[in-house]
């Protein structure tokens, strides 16, 4: 009927705005389903006037079907694409979401229908899923809208934000991990490598400077007495020296 009309007359636009003002009811109806939700329902009711126009453009009298029906599955679709392409921070599944916007409605249907919030086995029963399905659902819900790390933690007296409560990276754990691998296969090694390792992990010397003291004669252990040769593969005298420096060279250190 308004395809009809002329494409920029003055009279297919009053009939636009005419439908548009009596299916208003519709597109809030619509909106309703995701009350709650994270995003604004003024959000939503854009998305939805957008399908709306797309339904009165798309409409076709001849198919048999009334506008408000053919609209209202217009403008889920609208919403629902919207959900999908521009709400979701990381990618997750198209099933996944869907579902996950399905057991947001079930919720708020089963806990009106039983009086109380349903169960888990209550939603997967009402939405024809497995457990596992609708567990997958719910974390997706959770990545929906990530926090912020800015954002102040709730019941903590002090202003706290998220970011102050992180964990960083610690070097120590790294470093005691790596002992321990050195400690189970030290006697595995031979001299020249258990070297590199005590430059390493003990003196924690960088590859170049590995490199540079490998091609000296002199020992290199932090405290060691001038007088040791580390040729003679006697204990180091340097305090604390757990290991024996292996040889590196025939002469003695200088």
């Amino acid at each position: 009927m308004v395809r009809s009309l002329p494409a920029a007359s003055p009279s297919r636009a009053a009939a636009y705005e005419l439908l548009v003002d009596r299916h208003r009811s519709l597109v809030y109806a619509c909106v309703q389903r995701y009350r709650g939700g994270p995003e604004p329902a003024e959000d939503l009711m854009q998305v939805g006037y957008v399908g709306l126009v797309k339904a009165i453009i798309r409409f076709d009298p001849a198919v048999g079907s009334k506008l408000a029906a053919y609209a209202q599955v217009v403008i889920s679709g609208e919403i629902k694409r919207h959900f999908r392409d521009k709400c979701w921070p990381v990618h997750v599944k198209r099933s996944v979401q869907e579902l996950a916007l399905e057991a947001r409605e079930a919720g708020r249907q089963l806990a009106q229908d039983l009086g109380r919030t349903p169960t888990d086995p209550e939603m997967a029963r009402h939405l024809g899923v497995s457990g596992d399905d609708l567990q997958d659902a719910r974390r997706a819900e959770l990545a929906f809208r990530p926090s912020s790390l800015d954002a102040p933690l709730a019941g903590l007296p002090a202003m706290v934000t998220l970011a102050d409560v992180l964990g960083e990276e610690d070097r120590r754990l790294e470093h005691l991990l790596g002992m321990r691998a050195v400690a189970t296969h030290w006697g595995e090694l031979p001299s020249r490598e258990q070297q590199i390792l005590v430059m390493r992990f003990r003196e924690d010397m960088t590859q170049a400077q590995i490199g540079q003291q490998l091609v000296s004669p002199r020992c290199r252990c932090p405290g060691c007495s001038p007088a040791h040769s580390p040729s003679s593969g006697r204990a180091c005298s340097a305090p604390g020296a757990r290991v024996r420096c292996p040889p590196v060279a025939s002469r003695r250190c200088r």
